[in-house]
């Protein structure tokens, strides 16, 4: 069903980024690429320790804010699904910073599902 796919998770390395990709990689491991996107750049580098390049060599690691449509746009390309996690979840950050909750809970997901139609890929969104 996936394989030679490329996948693209946004906030792959959140909480729900993170349960993902260990299904992914468990249950469908001839995914092509399995692209974490992300602006951690720590717990990019974590990540690369517990799916390390020599046994998840279909691993990709991609530095990026879901609110920087460029970038998201690069990021995608290739990508036939795109499953968005990004999110800002903290009810007391989104009080206090109420544009960019928008800008990452609502804007967000709405390039990350109109960019791939428009290339031929799936896109999902929790």
């Amino acid at each position: 069903m996936l394989k030679s796919k490329s996948i693209l998770i946004t906030g792959g390395t959140g909480s729900l980024g993170k349960k993902l990709t260990e299904i992914l990689l468990r249950d469908h491991p001839e995914i092509q690429r399995l692209v974490i996107f992300s602006r951690d750049e720590l717990k990019q580098y974590e990540m690369a320790f517990v799916y390390p390049e020599d046994r998840y060599p279909q691993m990709r690691y991609f530095i990026g804010d879901v609110r920087d449509a460029t970038r998201l746009k690069r990021a995608m390309e290739g990508i036939d699904t795109v499953i968005h996690a990004a999110a800002l979840k903290q009810v007391p950050t989104a009080e206090y910073n109420p544009f960019e909750a928008v800008k990452t809970n609502v804007l967000a997901p709405r390039t990350s599902l109109t960019r791939p139609w428009t290339a031929g890929s799936s896109a999902s969104s929790r």
